[in-house]
């Protein structure tokens, strides 16, 4: 892949305190569900696995690009973790999160796209309520910072930090889908234009599906537009209730 090659990059996993309200984000909510220590929300963890496609690729994957992230396991506050890209035969690649510490790795994968195509047509659900966000603070290009990824592109070009669709599929679901503590476990991420710092988005979610396996989980379709175009599509995965099965 020549000189564009994403690279190996290091960082100590932290939460924000936006996210204590997951209880699964604090020591003590953490412990009542049988860990060790506060695990790091996994839209924190999808950040720091962009950092080196978007360090390689810079804004043309934030335009066009995408991929799937999975979480495997926890990402515990505090721990050094190393995201480390995997060239497969055919040139794809796979982002790993590593956590040394840890003898079952890697904690999160995010399959990378580099052009993720045009929107998937929507499907068929049940439609929860439309809103709007305005794309700043939290949901603007600090996010990445105050998380611990420390490209300047965002801020210095203005631009909304990947990890803002998930955390907008995020709220969405802790406001209208959880109950009590939960866990984000999959999200299908796919770029369609560059967001600017600032902007105002119409957000749109269909749930597509609901199953139980370890705790009740929602699939839901979430599709972010700019000015009446998509900037932003997700299927997005959760676990809303952990005490069902």
């Amino acid at each position: 892949m020549g000189d564009d090659t994403p690279q190996r990059w290091t960082v100590v996993a932290r939460n924000l305190v936006e996210h204590a309200g997951n209880r699964i984000h604090t020591d003590e909510g953490a412990r009542e569900q049988g860990f060790p220590a506060a695990l790091v929300a996994g839209v924190t963890t999808y950040a720091y696995l962009t950092h080196p496609v978007v360090a390689a690729w810079g804004a043309d994957w934030l335009a066009h690009g995408g991929g799937e992230v999975r979480f495997r396991g926890p990402v515990f506050a505090t721990r050094s973790i190393d995201c480390v890209p995997r060239i497969g035969a055919n040139g794809a690649v796979d982002v790993e999160a590593v956590d040394p510490t840890e003898d079952r790795n890697p904690r999160a994968t995010l399959a990378v796209v580099r052009d993720s195509g045009p929107p998937a047509a929507p499907r068929d659900g049940d439609a929860l309520e439309s809103r709007q966000y305005v794309l700043d603070g939290y949901y603007g290009d600090e996010y990445g910072a105050r998380a611990g990824d420390d490209l300047a592109l965002y801020q210095h070009d203005g631009i909304v930090h990947p990890a803002v669709w998930p955390a907008i599929a995020n709220n969405i679901f802790s406001t209208d889908l959880v109950r009590g503590s939960w866990i984000h476990t999959r999200s299908i991420v796919r770029h369609h234009g560059i967001a600017p710092r600032g902007a105002t988005v119409d957000v749109h979610a269909v749930v597509v599906d609901r199953f139980v396996r370890h705790g009740e989980r929602v699939v839901a379709d979430v599709r972010i537009e700019h000015d009446g175009r998509p900037i932003a599509t997700l299927e997005h995965e959760a676990i809303i209730d952990l005490s069902v099965g």
